[in-house]
């Protein structure tokens, strides 16, 4: 990559890290100790499968093109940056944007479920920003189930001929919003509510994420939609060997 397109990258990452620095860090993903272990193992053994897929995938990846080591790089840099913003929400938790529709829609699902576990790792490591102990339960979240549905609705709506721009921004967009359907439901299961069991619980903790979490995810559709546009102007090399371009 020339040092024009990196230069580029880096503006593109420092306009995303405006976004997603604040001055409050007290929240956190699934904070350090908040579920209850027999959840932590059973998030974090659900993990496994798509992460062996996801490694076999980067590494399929790397062996057809070792020069998509770049684009690989960028997509990680952009979910540790993205997913820093940090706004409480739910008791327990926080909102912000993830930044996984990006590498979804570029390498597909399993590759980001390994990047996403090793941003949430760092995070939790030297941001205090998640844990070790629901780590699991972040992962499958923001790193397997968000980026499913990313990928999902990108190529539904590619093949329906819809326009590219619209549908990177609902890939993602949806795929942050269901990213926080899914931390409710893991929310909802360690703590039903005394009046109401499960439901109650999920729509409280879903009625509290909306709030924030809508307008999130609109600014991260716009985001990805940005750097899409200036991959495809200043790095449409690297984008073929990854075959996004085809």
């Amino acid at each position: 990559m020339s040092k024009k397109e990196r230069r580029v990258f880096s503006t593109l990452l420092l306009l995303v890290g405006i976004f997603g620095v604040t001055a409050n860090a007290s929240a956190m993903h699934i904070m350090e100790g908040y579920l209850p272990p027999t959840y932590c193992v059973a998030w974090g053994v659900l993990c496994i499968p798509f992460l062996v897929l996801g490694f076999r995938t980067l590494n399929k990846q790397v062996k057809e093109s070792r020069k998509s080591m770049t684009m690989i790089a960028m997509a990680g840099a952009f979910i540790f940056v993205i997913s820093s913003l940090k706004i409480p929400s739910v008791t327990g938790s926080c909102s912000h944007m993830t930044g996984t529709g990006l590498g979804a829609i570029l390498f597909g699902p399993a590759a980001v479920s390994v990047l996403g576990i090793i941003v949430l790792l760092f995070q939790a490591i030297l941001l205090a920003h998640g844990g070790l102990s629901s780590l699991g339960a972040n992962t499958f979240s923001m790193a397997i189930a968000g980026p499913i549905v990313s990928w999902l609705i990108y190529k539904g709506l590619k093949k329906a001929g819809v326009n590219k721009k619209v549908t990177i921004f609902l890939a993602a967009a949806i795929g942050d919003l269901f990213t926080y359907c899914v931390t409710s439901v893991q929310l909802a299961m360690a703590y039903p509510s005394a009046q109401g069991g499960f439901a109650a619980s999920l729509a409280k903790f879903l009625g509290i994420f909306a709030t924030t979490q809508i307008p999130l995810a609109i600014i991260e559709g716009i985001l990805t939609v940005i750097v899409i546009i200036a991959l495809e102007s200043f790095a449409q090399r690297e984008l073929k060997l990854i075959h996004f371009a085809d």
